[in-house]
């Protein structure tokens, strides 16, 4: 558990790019901006983990001496709703690999996809995926790694399966989980769900209710403002571009009301600028509150 609000980007931003330093010296470069917390990006590993071990150990060793909190986000060739067995099998090997690549670097999640409908009844679909999780957690007890939780995404399509009620649902009933919540992707897939303060209040409350308090207090997240059409999201945008939602401050509002402690990924464009941006609207909502 996060011991405050942690803020940081959705993988390597441009400056630390340029830099051209390992990616074991990111916890030092996010520290320097005032962020704390690291989403490692994985979305395009296969069956093997493709980090080697010691990187992976370092980059975690950094990342505790400059107490950043390491999340992971796993391959985007992932699909646990596949009818396919070959594809489901290939699916849980891939997302084993990510396990073991976060269990090494002390990360604390791996954020996932679940998968689509493809035009099946939403029960089997989420019997598929559930099948699918409880074997991976199990092969995951086997090499004897409990500390990495898998952390099944809400999706911003509604041909997508990941609704709130199904991730939530999901972590119900599967141990060694938590939810991710993609609040652009809630934004979208709802065609701007979020319009005001008590939109994302009845998220949180369903969280809660569903989960538990603590859940919801240490709740792991993505945020972007997003564009969306009919079918759901299209692109990710930039903090500062206020024509797109949804509005950070109704979640900042939020987090300082309920005394929150979440780990918020930026997955803009500009995902260390904007980071920043987030945890300053956070702290200034807790200062009005005289909690910071």
């Amino acid at each position: 558990m996060a011991d405050h609000p942690r803020f940081g980007p959705a993988g390597m931003p441009l400056g630390f790019k340029l830099l051209k330093q390992p990616v074991t010296e990111m916890p030092r470069y996010l520290r320097s901006e005032g962020l704390d917390s690291f989403e490692y990006q994985m979305v395009r590993w296969g069956p093997k983990p493709q980090i080697r071990q010691e990187i992976a150990e370092n980059l975690g060793k950094n990342a505790v001496e400059h107490d950043v909190w390491m999340t992971a986000h796993g391959s985007y060739f992932v699909n646990l709703t596949s009818m396919n067995t070959g594809t489901l099998e290939a699916s849980k090997k891939r997302l084993l690999a990510c396990v073991q690549g976060a269990s090494w670097m002390g990360a604390h999640i791996v954020v996932f996809h679940p998968g689509a409908y493809s035009g099946r009844p939403r029960e089997q679909v989420f019997e598929t995926c559930a099948t699918a999780m409880e074997e991976v957690i199990e092969s995951m007890r086997s090499m004897s790694i409990t500390k990495v939780h898998l952390a099944p995404e809400t999706m911003g399509k509604p041909s997508q399966f990941g609704s709130v009620e199904e991730v939530l649902a999901l972590c119900e009933r599967i141990d060694l989980t938590e939810p991710n919540v993609d609040w652009a992707h809630l934004h979208s897939r709802e065609r701007g769900r979020f319009r005001k303060i008590d939109d994302v209040r009845k998220v949180m409350d369903q969280i809660e209710k569903r989960l538990g308090t603590e859940a919801l207090r240490n709740l792991h997240c993505h945020y972007s403002h997003i564009e969306f059409t009919d079918k759901g999201e299209r692109r990710h945008h930039n903090v500062d571009r206020k024509e797109y939602g949804p509005d950070f401050k109704l979640l900042a509002q939020l987090i300082a009301e309920r005394d929150m402690k979440p780990v918020i990924a930026c997955e803009t464009p500009n995902l260390d600028i904007d980071a920043v941006r987030l945890r300053d609207m956070v702290l200034q909502e807790l200062r009005s509150r005289g909690k910071a």
